[in-house]
């Protein structure tokens, strides 16, 4: 077991450290094109922090593990809440909220949670429902950058290893979600529980550790709305892509124990977020409860697996 930890530790380092590597190179490219700087924070940053979710989701699915992906999203969601939102406010002492996210961003953001939890409530996931999810995802995109003044674009020269370092990442991050995968497998297999179970609580952990890293260096810096921003924006991007995209690859498990106790959780903590969120700050006792929940939700995954 300990050898199968160490492949599926590396593995994730890989993956994690290759999709960085991947969304720099092409944010380069994209402002040699001469893209806006802001459309491609809007999509590329969206994209990069659930590029190692919606990697391992897709190799899941085709090699006969989709039960998966569903575990992936509803673990990253819940972690992103409780463990990033958490651990970045006991970083800075307490987390400013300097727009106001109740008008539109927080109930975008419940209303992606409610239309997981309707759509899963039958145990499967049509294509009908992925198209309706990709829908709510160009709807998100649109409405971000809906009222935004123009602006000015400069095009900058862009190096030849930008395209080699694109191209290589790509490979790296296909390895690192394969190996990823399979040691999910075995790891799951050697514990006698549901793989779903691995990614709820391990893959979920360690495909949010870049937004763990992205938000405490915003918040250190200040910059406590895009600490609050990546969070809101990476449970977007998991809803609508993570689960959607993977299912045109092949029909998607739903485990008994997600719609029993994870789906739930996850919509309560999404309503937390709400709740913590509405005073317009999130100081340190909330940001202590934040953790606390997220330990109980460990807690509780080992004792359903032991069960």
């Amino acid at each position: 077991m300990l050898l199968n930890l160490l492949i599926f530790a590396t593995s994730l380092f890989v993956l994690i450290y290759a999709s960085n590597k991947f969304i720099h190179s092409a944010e380069r490219i994209g402002m040699s094109l001469g893209i806006s700087p802001f459309v491609i924070g809007v999509t590329l940053v969206a994209f990069g922090t659930s590029l190692p979710e919606l990697t391992t989701s897709i190799i899941a699915v085709t090699s006969g593990s989709s039960e998966i992906v569903v575990g992936n999203v509803i673990g990253s969601n819940i972690t992103n809440i409780l463990l990033v939102m958490g651990l970045t406010a006991l970083a800075v002492g307490t987390l400013k909220i300097e727009r106001n996210i109740m008008k539109e961003d927080v109930p975008l953001l419940l209303g992606s949670a409610v239309l997981l939890w309707f759509a899963l409530q039958d145990g499967h996931f049509s294509i009908l429902e992925s198209i309706i999810f990709l829908s709510g995802l160009v709807g998100f995109l649109l409405y971000t950058i809906r009222g935004k003044e123009d602006e000015i674009i400069v095009k900058t020269s862009v190096k030849w290893y930008s395209y080699f370092i694109l191209i290589v990442s790509g490979i790296a991050i296909y390895f690192g979600a394969s190996y990823t995968v399979s040691s999910i497998e075995v790891l799951a297999n050697e514990l006698g529980v549901n793989p779903s179970m691995v990614s709820l609580s391990l893959l979920a952990l360690g495909t949010s550790l870049p937004e763990v890293v992205v938000s405490i260096t915003a918040a250190r810096k200040g910059k406590h709305a895009l600490a609050l921003g990546n969070v809101i924006g990476s449970n977007m991007f998991n809803t609508y892509a993570v689960m959607a995209i993977p299912s045109y690859f092949g029909e998607l498990k739903i485990p008994e124990t997600i719609l029993s106790f994870s789906l739930p959780f996850m919509l309560a903590t999404t309503i937390i977020f709400w709740l913590v969120t509405y005073s317009k700050e999130v100081s340190l006792w909330k940001a202590g409860m934040l953790v606390s929940f997220y330990v109980f939700f460990l807690g509780e995954l080992y004792n359903i697996s032991t069960v």
